[in-house]
Parts: C-alpha cells; sequence; structure tokens
C-alpha cells in the first residue's frame, strides 16, 4: 500500500500560526544548501525566527564548487543588508562520500540522496540541540528535485526525542520555485545545474 502524503506546506502554515502567538522569536537553525535555494524560503520565514545558517554541505563536489556556492550565499546576505550568521562546517568530500559509493549508480532521488539528506540533516539537528536553538530546518524542499517528503521524514525521525523541533516545510508549494528564479534573476546569482555530488554530475553528463 502507498504511504500516505503529508501535506508539508500546510503543517508549515500550522507552525507559524503557533509561531505567531509566541512573545519572542524562536532560534532557528536553517541548514542552506547554496544562495539560490536560501532566497524565496528565507522570505517565507524572515518575520517569525532569528535566524542562524549551517553550511555543511561536505556533499558539494569538487571545492570550488562548494566555495563558490557558499561565497554566492555570503555574497546574497550582504545583497539584502542581513547579519544571519553563517556556521561553516569543514570541508571533507572524501571521507563524506564513503558512505555514498555504494549507491554510486543511482539516479538522483533514490537512496544515495535520502542517506544525504540524514548525514546532513542530523549534524544539523544535533548541532542545534547542542547550541540550544527551538527549530531546525532545511531550505532544500525549495528545489524541484528534491523530495519533501523524504526531507521532513528524516528530518522528524532525526529530532525525535532532541530538545529542538523539526520545522516542516515544503518551500516549493505555491510557485516557491519559480519566485526563487526571479530572486536569482535579480540579483544575478550564480545558478548551479547539478544537486552537487559527483555523482550527480555523472547524472547529468548522462542526460545530455
Amino acid at each position: 500500500m502507498e504511504e500516505t502524503k503529508i501535506n508539508y506546506n500546510k503543517e508549515f502554515e500550522k507552525e507559524i500560526k503557533r509561531i505567531l502567538t509566541l512573545s519572542n522569536k524562536p532560534k532557528l537553525l536553517l541548514h542552506v544548501c547554496c544562495g539560490p535555494c536560501f532566497t524565496y524560503p528565507y522570505e517565507m520565514i524572515k518575520d517569525y525566527f532569528d535566524i542562524t545558517i549551517i553550511y555543511n554541505n561536505s556533499n558539494i563536489y569538487p571545492e570550488e564548487e562548494y566555495n563558490r556556492r557558499l561565497n554566492e550565499l555570503k555574497q546574497y546576505l550582504k545583497d539584502i543588508s542581513s547579519n544571519i550568521k553563517v556556521i561553516e562546517f569543514p570541508y571533507d568530500n572524501l571521507t563524506y562520500n564513503k558512505d555514498l559509493e555504494p549507491y554510486a549508480d543511482q539516479r538522483e532521488g533514490m537512496d544515495r540522496c535520502r542517506i544525504c539528506f540524514r548525514k546532513r540533516l542530523g549534524q544539523a539537528i544535533d548541532y542545534a540541540e547542542e547550541h540550544n536553538f527551538d527549530y531546525v530546518g532545511t531550505v532544500m524542499s525549495i528545489s524541484r528535485f528534491k523530495n519533501s517528503q523524504d526531507l521532513n521524514k528524516i528530518g522528524l525521525e532525526l529530532s525525535m526525542g532532541k530538545n529542538v523541533k523539526w520545522l516542516p516545510a515544503d518551500f516549493k508549494k505555491n510557485n516557491g520555485y519559480e519566485k526563487s528564479l526571479e530572486i536569482v534573476r535579480a540579483y544575478q546569482m550564480y545558478f548551479q545545474h547539478y544537486c552537487g555530488c559527483k555523482f550527480s554530475i555523472r547524472s547529468k553528463k548522462d542526460e545530455l
């Protein structure tokens, strides 16, 4: 039997309504994979949270691409006059890929991606709990190629029993992806054409 899909955009809206009843903005640790994916989600959440960004994306290959995406994110924060702090984790693609290599031949969106989500989101959730954040979430659901069911299910599972709450979201809803592209064009941002990992580069080449 096919698993019932959850509307995580509605779950997000419910959570925002609850947050609006609070006297203070909760602290959110937001996992960000690149500047373009941050743009529209930021517009969605900026009025409701005290935001800190975590950039822990050792999946990105090569290192030049990792740094380019990080620098583009930092430049966008400057362009919008934001003082949001970016927490950077050390880059170690070689170690990171050891768990992904057995799934190298899979197409994007399968077990390799779910393992990758679990590694990065797990690290973010642990950091959020250790540093007393109220919420933790990710911008990755803005992408048409990221399964919001997988992302949220993993986030909810990993945060269970923790002293930090997962922020459910599906930022691609309500034309979110298209709105993010409008912002990217307006700020002339670098927009990558593959997920980030070396396996996705290979699959993109296969499609050409």
